[in-house]
């Protein structure tokens, strides 16, 4: 089998991978298991995907671990997600030192349980001076409720005189948004073979390539990340300008 991390192009990296990790109940259904089951095995998923983006140099991975239609589900699988979140938050800390990983989040953290929300703020002091890549945990996140925050927090601006409704521009969104400081995602995957958005990053992914793969998320392993980047790398990128300018661009 042809090694598919040699054939990446280290100079057309996309600096920013966000993945919405879908399929860990359907995963555990299969093999006659409760969902949480599939959300545990998922562990080993976001430890490969991460270990790639990092050792290809991939300079921000954002990955969708709950948003806010998932408090829906039934409530002894909310509760096992959020105590594997502290479990693994603490278990996991040490190897993103080592590996030199920064973690950060978006969302609207602070309705999280009281022990998720700690352990996340720890790992995200105990972190927060690494500088080989940056791995974003999308919780309790949605694009719309982030969407609709920017435009009251920009009003709240405008109404208090500190900004001209007229001057607004992307660059005012942008710096309302949690991904604040965060490049705009070039690349995004969802696994389990669904072919949508879900409410996530919508202002930010206006222009990324989307990769849809059709394997559960717990099946995730280095090499489909390094598919995903070939992937992207074979296509053109053109926003919104035609072939051939970016040809002459290119020049």
């Amino acid at each position: 089998m042809e090694d598919l991390k040699s054939l990446i192009d280290k100079e057309k990296l996309p600096r920013h991978i966000a993945i919405i990790m879908d399929g860990n109940g359907r995963w555990a259904k299969l093999r006659g298991k409760p969902r949480v089951f599939g959300h545990r095995n998922g562990v080993q998923a976001v430890r490969e995907a991460t270990e790639a983006a990092a050792e290809i140099g991939v300079e921000y991975v954002t990955l969708y671990a709950f948003s806010t239609e998932n408090w829906g589900r039934p409530k002894a699988e909310v509760n096992a997600l959020m105590t594997l979140l502290v479990g693994t938050l603490r278990k996991e800390v040490k190897t993103l030192n080592k590996n030199n990983i920064r973690l950060k989040a978006i969302g609207d953290l602070k309705q999280l349980p009281e022990k998720s929300y700690q352990s996340l703020m720890e790992g995200i002091e105990e972190t927060k001076n690494n500088t080989r890549m940056t791995l974003v945990l999308a919780l309790n996140y949605s694009a719309k409720w982030e969407i609709m925050r920017a435009v009251r927090q920009l009003a709240q601006e405008a109404k208090d005189g500190n900004i001209n409704p007229t001057d607004i521009s992307e660059k005012h969104f942008d710096d309302a948004l949690s991904t604040k400081g965060i490049p705009h995602p070039e690349l995004m995957i969802r696994t389990s073979g669904e072919k949508r958005i879900s409410n996530f990053l919508l202002w930010q992914i206006a222009y990324a390539e989307l990769c849809f793969l059709p394997i559960f998320w717990p099946e995730f392993r280095k090499e489909h990340l390094y598919q995903a980047i070939l992937d992207f790398q074979n296509r053109e990128r053109r926003f919104g300008k035609t072939g051939d300018q970016i040809a002459r661009e290119g020049e």
